[in-house]
């Protein structure tokens, strides 16, 4: 059995390697260099792990989820498992707010547009299926022939070099340009975006605990930030209304949104923008960086995969398994008194869902540091979530990483590490190294 790759980084961390639960700290500064080596600790001495007084009101608790049976049980229940973001949702629409009135008070694009689109869990699902699913669901594989193209177009400005920043030059702007391109957004309005996906995920990069809480300057901050976002999509919705092209901006401007008998206003438009931003950027270009890192680190898979391309959707799935974008989110409570792992958990308590730790627990995977292209019921991690709140992109991260990786096994024979890596990973619950120096041979 492989076990977690220990790169220099651990040693670098600020963190010590831990050893025993004592030295378990899921959020502290350099944890992401040593999450592997906490969840068999955890899986084996805490697979429920208690975080006294860190729930949502005071005198209440946080608790850790790291067991893949235990998430699927919590995310596929919606109604026992409440969705903290579909509850803050009802629970403005239930004061009477109105998407305008939610913006002006909260400054969130999401929120507001969700307090009209979808304030239940019922008209929650009618949104995906009317509103993204065609784009970013089941209709992403009309994206392959774009994705295609844009991957070759980036290979084409480094392919003659031999070494690669495979992040800056090839992970980071294939999602990015497939994200504008899907939406509508011309390619050279990139660096705009880029400025307010950042933005956008503040909370969930320098956030601090469980709750990825920020400080009120980080949060002004975020705001500052964040201004022009609205009226540029306001402005693109004007140029579709106008000139209506093949592009999801385009359809959400034209679409009779069935489940309230009407069409979208322009703060809901750039409602369903802002969330797609939050959840199509970071995701796919980790998933490919840390792909590649595992070719690196397996000889002869790379040219495996050249040899059988039929073996390349089981490795994009077995390496988000391996090394799951995000590794987890305080995203449920508990509605009732439950037990997990024999753990009491009280009603009213705020759930931490482990994603990575579920994925390789050895009760649901068989030898879980193993990349296994033959594993059976190889999509059964957790990686994007499950059940009826799936990540609603995960269709399309799904196909450009395979598409992506079609393309560079058409034009590359091989790569390995190149020189000037130190492997340390961003702040805060994505895993991914923010550089990756590869060397390559051109096919």
């Amino acid at each position: 059995m492989e076990t977690y790759p220990r790169h220099i980084n651990h040693e670098l961390s600020p963190m010590k390697c831990p050893v025993n639960l004592d030295d378990v700290d899921l959020f502290g500064q350099g944890a992401a260099e040593h999450w592997y080596e906490m969840y068999e600790i955890l899986h084996r001495e805490a697979p429920v792990l208690r975080i006294p007084g860190g729930g949502l009101t005071p005198g209440t608790d946080a608790y850790v989820l790291t067991k893949h049976a235990d998430i699927q049980r919590v995310v596929k229940d919606t109604e026992r498992y409440t969705s903290l973001t579909q509850k803050r949702i009802t629970d403005y629409a239930n004061e009477g707010l109105t998407a305008e009135k939610t913006y002006e008070l909260y400054h969130n694009l999401m929120q507001a547009s969700m307090v009209s689109l979808r304030p239940t869990q019922e008209l929650y699902i009618k949104h995906r299926k009317e509103l993204t699913d065609p784009w970013v669901g089941t209709g992403a594989m009309r994206h392959r022939e774009l994705i295609t193209r844009l991957a070759n177009d980036l290979i084409d400005e480094w392919i003659d070099d031999g070494e690669v920043d495979f992040v800056r030059q090839f992970a980071r702007p294939l999602p990015q340009r497939v994200f504008a391109s899907v939406l509508g957004f011309p390619l050279e309005d990139i660096p705009l975006l880029e400025a307010w996906g950042n933005a956008v995920v503040i909370p969930f990069v320098h956030g601090t605990g469980l709750k990825h809480e920020i400080t009120p300057d980080q949060a002004k901050d975020m705001i500052a930030r964040l201004q022009g976002f609205q009226e540029y999509v306001y402005e693109q919705v004007r140029i579709k209304r106008a000139n209506p092209q093949d592009d999801m901006i385009s359809f959400l401007c034209d679409v009779h949104y069935q489940a309230l008998d009407r069409k979208l206003t322009d703060l809901e438009i750039a409602g369903v923008v802002y969330a797609m931003i939050i959840g199509a950027l970071e995701t796919t270009q980790y998933a490919l960086e840390e792909q590649a890192q595992l070719l690196c680190e397996r000889p002869g898979m790379f040219e495996l995969l050249r040899n059988d391309r039929t073996k390349v959707r089981a490795f994009t799935e077995e390496g988000m398994r391996l090394r799951s974008p995000t590794h987890g989110l305080s995203t449920r409570m508990t509605s009732q008194d439950e037990v997990f792992q024999g753990v009491h958990v009280p009603a009213g308590s705020l759930l931490h869902l482990r994603f990575a730790a579920a994925n390789v627990d050895p009760e649901e995977f068989e030898c879980p540091f193993d990349l296994d292209l033959e594993r059976e019921g190889v999509t059964r991690h957790v990686a994007f979530s499950a059940g009826p709140r799936v990540c609603p992109g995960a269709n399309l991260s799904r196909v450009e990483q395979q598409v992506a990786w079609g393309v560079l096994l058409d034009r590359i024979s091989h790569i390995e590490y190149g020189e000037g890596n130190n492997w340390m990973h961003q702040p805060g619950i994505m895993l991914g190294t923010l550089k990756l120096n590869l060397k390559f041979t051109k096919a």
